[in-house]
């Protein structure tokens, strides 16, 4: 497995590399590529589907000058920034079968991450179709997009973020999971307090022990250019619902 530790200081173009990633894995170029990211700046990301207006407070973003934009993946909206490292896997589902299906797929990352995770004796389960949380607090969300030959999985680990900071940008969604109750963003998410290092390390063990950090071809480098510029900071693509 290929393995980026990449990070841009623009949002835009964290989403755009994720998305030319996965049209690498599509391609049959590389049938798997881990990247690790962190976003520098905080910024508010919705899901593909979601309504803006529905899962975001539009007025504090806009007082606050937070960035709102939307991702490639389903899931739910989030609050990405220092203290949230991102993990975003692009699988062929030639090189990797077991990605091949929804359910199976987030059987087979959140399990290995979930091993990953009880090297540094953390205990997590898995709660609902794609979170992981320990003692029924969400440390890790995840969403995908899939193509018919390969899969985006994009994963999150909290592990320095307050989460008193997400009341203030996002709305409680109506659509939630069994286990998170009525609970409100503070009182159902909790970060993992491990120093970025560790999750960082736990990651690479699982997916691609040994592989060295590499740069993006030079393909994706220019697609995600184009992306960042003509999809991803464009107000047509993020308040398209």
């Amino acid at each position: 497995m290929r393995f980026l530790d990449i990070s841009y200081a623009m949002p835009s173009k964290n989403l755009a590399l994720d998305e030319a990633l996965l049209e690498t894995a599509a391609s049959g170029k590389c049938g798997a590529t881990l990247r690790l990211w962190e976003s520098p700046v905080p910024f508010v990301v919705v899901g593909s589907s979601q309504r803006v207006e529905e899962v975001v407070d539009l007025e504090n973003c806009q007082s606050y000058a937070m960035p709102v934009l939307r991702r490639c993946s389903a899931g739910g909206a989030v609050l990405q920034g220092p203290g949230c490292l991102n993990y975003a896997l692009a699988l062929s589902y030639d090189t990797v079968p077991e990605v091949s299906s929804l359910h199976a797929s987030y059987e087979y990352i959140l399990g290995k991450v979930s091993d990953a995770l009880a090297t540094l004796h953390v205990s997590t389960v898995r709660e609902g179709v794609s979170d992981l949380a320990v003692q029924g607090m969400k440390c890790s969300g995840n969403s995908q997009r899939r193509k018919k030959n390969a899969c985006l999985h994009h994963g999150t680990l909290l592990y320095d973020m307050n989460a008193d900071d997400m009341e203030d940008y996002l709305i409680e969604p109506e659509d939630r999971p069994a286990y998170r109750g009525t609970r409100n963003h503070a009182a159902f998410v909790q970060p993992l307090g491990f120093h970025v290092e560790q999750l960082r390390a736990a990651l690479i063990r699982a997916f691609c022990p040994g592989a060295p950090a590499v740069q993006p071809f030079p393909d994706e480098e220019e697609a995600m250019l184009l992306l960042a510029r003509n999809k991803y900071s464009q107000a047509e693509w993020t308040f398209r619902r």
